[in-house]
């Protein structure tokens, strides 16, 4: 078998242009693509050029895709663990539990959505 790796995720947010926009300014991604989506609803994708994370909105998703269950948080590797963390206060979220065990160095965070994010990074400290 290939090596395999996840190419997105899908998440239901409230606004996925304020969710793109925060995403671009935390983990420096882009806008890959943007348009209407099943139900009714607007979707965007944002990330890199290997993976992304679809922002999704409309329709009937709110009760098909109950927020945050089963969903516990995003993963999001950084070379930089401090630069990202002063972006998260800069856009005026609050980090919490952090910790340093092996593999890596980590904190969290919840977006306006409530969604949880683990930043993570494996670079010597």
């Amino acid at each position: 078998m290939s090596a395999l790796r996840i190419e997105h995720v899908n998440i239901t947010v409230a606004d996925p242009e304020r969710t793109a926009r925060l995403m671009a300014a935390l983990f420096d991604w882009r806008v890959r693509w943007s348009g209407a989506a099943r139900n009714g609803g607007h979707s965007i994708h944002v990330g890199t050029s290997d993976h992304y994370v679809a922002l999704y909105n409309g329709g009937q998703a709110a009760e098909v895709f109950a927020k945050g269950r089963p969903l516990n948080h995003i993963g999001v590797e950084v070379d930089d663990l401090a630069d990202t963390e002063a972006r998260v206060i800069a856009v005026g979220l609050t980090p919490f539990s952090h910790d340093d065990y092996e593999p890596g160095r980590r904190f969290y965070f919840f977006d306006p959505d409530g969604i949880e994010y683990e930043v993570v990074s494996y670079a010597a400290p």
